[in-house]
């Protein structure tokens, strides 16, 4: 990967996973299955190993630095994350080993968000029901990304959960699915990646090695 800090057969991914109702999420338990089994990712249920929330900060930062991308997997919560996300980043994201001038154990490492929600895309817009774009509500974690050295990538999202059709389950699916496939086998540049808005927009467009 020519674009991330060093160059590599495979990108590495960790997707840190968070869903504190995951025994009745109907889109999520899809998007999650066989990712445990995925060739180059790490899958890692934050709340299934923090029932405590104690986090343990050695183990992830052992496994933010054996990885290259890095994935906040989760459904949107009140315009955010989870609550355990932000217990993980003041803990794992310590000053002088993830940021500051001492700190850049993560730098040029690529950072995105994985989420679901219940709106409709149109109505992450200006005058909008939400009035806000989904990049607007994300800000906070990109700057944590940038804080960190890291290279944050537009959001792979899905939406109109409410309403979505076993097909559109699985057709979500797919399309994550194989956006991690892409990721993990270098068929996509950084500058094509940042001239989207969603990383779902992607999906087709093997640029590289095609």
């Amino acid at each position: 990967m020519s674009d991330v800090k060093t160059k590599t057969s495979h990108m590495k991914i960790l997707i840190l996973f968070g869903h504190p109702a995951f025994q009745s999420s109907h889109v999520n338990k899809y998007l999650v299955k066989g990712l445990g089994q995925f060739p180059g990712v790490t899958f890692r249920d934050l709340y299934e190993h923090y029932p405590e929330m104690d986090i343990d900060i050695d183990k992830e930062q052992r496994l933010l630095k054996e990885h290259d991308c890095i994935v906040f997997h989760h459904p949107m919560y009140w315009y955010s994350t989870p609550a355990i996300f932000k217990e993980w980043q003041d803990l794992v994201l310590e000053h002088g080993w993830a940021y500051g001038s001492q700190g850049n154990e993560l730098k040029g490492k690529w950072f995105f968000n994985a989420t679901t929600t219940g709106a409709s895309r149109l109505a992450f817009n200006k005058g909008e029901f939400q009035n806000h774009t989904i990049h607007e509500f994300f800000v906070p974690m990109k700057q944590m990304a940038l804080l960190c050295g890291m290279i944050p990538l537009p959001p792979f999202v899905i939406h109109g959960t409410h309403l979505v059709t076993k097909e559109g389950v699985l057709s979500a699916q797919q399309s994550y699915h194989r956006l991690l496939e892409l990721l993990v086998h270098d068929r996509l540049t950084l500058g094509e990646i940042l001239k989207v808005n969603y990383l779902n927009d992607l999906l087709g467009k093997e640029v590289k090695n095609a």
